[in-house]
Parts: C-alpha cells; sequence; structure tokens
C-alpha cells in the first residue's frame, strides 16, 4: 500500500471516531488561543486548561496582560513547565501585538512574536483564522513515522510530507484528529502495534518489531 491509499483509509477511520474536532484547549478569542497555545509547550492541554481561567481573568487582552508585571504572570502559571520563561514571553508578545497595533492573521507576524514558533503560528492561523496549516506536534511527528507516512528526522520534514499527501481543505481537521488519535489509541510507549487499528496494517513490519522488541 503506497502512501497515498495509506491516507486515503487513514482519514475514513479518523473521520469515523473524530466527526468533530474541537480544539483541547479553552479560549475564546484569537489573543487567548495564541497564549493558551504558547503555554502548552512541553505540558499538556488540561494543565494550561486549570490555570488560563484566571489568567484570563486578570488579562484576557494585549493591553491588560502588559499592565501585569511579569512575576504576577509567573504566580498565575506557575503549575505548568518553564513557566518563568512562558511568563516572560507573554509579557514581551503582549508588548510586541500593542507596538504592531494588534494581533492579526500573518505568518511572520505571528513568528516574529515572542514565545511563538512556526507550531504555535500555525495553529492559531488554521483553528482561530481558517488558514490551511498543518501544525506537527510530537503526537504527529511521531504517529507520521510509525505508519509510514513520513521519515522526517525533524517535525518541519514531516511537516512537508504530510502536506504533499493530504489535500489542504483536510489539513485544519485532520491536525486534531491525529493529535486525538495519538493520545487515546497510539500511546508513546508500550503499544502493540498488532492490535492498533492504524498502526497493524499501516507501520512496516520492521517497524513493528522493534517496537514490539521494545516493548519486551
Amino acid at each position: 500500500m503506497n502512501r497515498s491509499e495509506k491516507a486515503k483509509k487513514i482519514n475514513a477511520i479518523l473521520d469515523k471516531l473524530y466527526p468533530s474536532t474541537p480544539i483541547p484547549l479553552d479560549h475564546y478569542s484569537a489573543y487567548t488561543l495564541l497564549v493558551a497555545v504558547m503555554l502548552s509547550a512541553q505540558t499538556t492541554d488540561k494543565k494550561v486548561n486549570q490555570v488560563t481561567p484566571e489568567l484570563f481573568k486578570r488579562a484576557n487582552t494585549p493591553e491588560k496582560m502588559s499592565s501585569l508585571d511579569t512575576r504576577t504572570i509567573q504566580n498565575l502559571i506557575r503549575e505548568i513547565g518553564l513557566a518563568p520563561t512562558k511568563a516572560k514571553n507573554i509579557k514581551k508578545m503582549a508588548n510586541q501585538i500593542i507596538k504592531e497595533g494588534g494581533l492579526r492573521p500573518d505568518w511572520d507576524f505571528l513568528e516574529s512574536l515572542a514565545g511563538v514558533g512556526h507550531k504555535t503560528a500555525s495553529v492559531v492561523m488554521s483553528q482561530w483564522y481558517g488558514f490551511p496549516a498543518f501544525p506537527v506536534d510530537t503526537h504527529i511527528h511521531r504517529l507520521a513515522a510509525r505508519w509510514g507516512l513520513s521519515n522526517g528526522k525533524n517535525v518541519e520534514k514531516t511537516e512537508k510530507d504530510l502536506k504533499k499527501i493530504w489535500d489542504k481543505n483536510l489539513w485544519n481537521k485532520l491536525h486534531l484528529q491525529i493529535i486525538f488519535f495519538g493520545r487515546e489509541h497510539c500511546p508513546a510507549r508500550n503499544h502493540n502495534l498488532n492490535e492498533c487499528i492504524i498502526c497493524s496494517w499501516a507501520a512496516s513490519k520492521k517497524r513493528i518489531n522493534s517496537e514490539s522488541k521494545n516493548r519486551a
């Protein structure tokens, strides 16, 4: 089965499992989504959703966030990983947005903001502004390799490979569907590929044997 045939079958399975794809990070504006995605690096969405209600109660706009000192921001997000660094970036990002006249759907602008990389910008562009994008996180990077859809050594190469396989009108939904599948059905460790509804036929025998040995 070639990559195109795999992609079509995977898409059908994911559509059946996840007909709707709500964004797992709580937000209600482009700015609150941007902050939530930035905070989610190296921590769980659940943990982010636990700290953002109080954070957004105090500051749900760049102007309000800019008025807070860095220590206050850090205290509000102290339960998540890399809180000191993220607090500094949130403060700086708010000032950058104000200086530029507000948040806007522009790739270069978003990626120039403190603490915002290509993946974070891609999530905001796709999930809030509706631009076709395929943000690749660790789940997607891992599953693309398992399923033989990409041999990328980094998320940038994996993103390019997946964009070639699927039509761009599918990217925004597939990005979330693959994340959900990875979390619920296809964990990184102690996963029996032979019993997985996708890995069992999409993964190569070499891959299945290799991961089986690692589980032993």
